[in-house]
């Protein structure tokens, strides 16, 4: 799927020069950063979801004797 950018200048010129020390096209290495980055950016993202409803109150959270009790862990 064709998707378009705008980076910032600097940013450009800085993958413009990667590409071409390695002979590598720029649009390799932003699928690079997609493919590598996408797992962060969702863990950022969806952990930070979780902590609004968290603290909102609308998310249920268990202590450490809870999930011991749960797994049969508990002394």
């Amino acid at each position: 799927m064709p998707t378009s950018i705008r980076l910032d200048p600097a940013i450009e010129q800085r993958l413009d020069h990667l590409a071409t020390a390695t002979g590598r096209t720029k649009a390799y290495y932003l699928r690079e950063l997609v493919a590598k980055g996408l797992d962060d950016l969702e863990d950022y993202y969806l952990a930070d979801a979780t902590m609004a409803r968290v603290r909102a109150g609308a998310e249920r959270v268990f202590t450490l004797d809870e999930v011991e009790q749960d797994l049969g862990l508990a002394d």
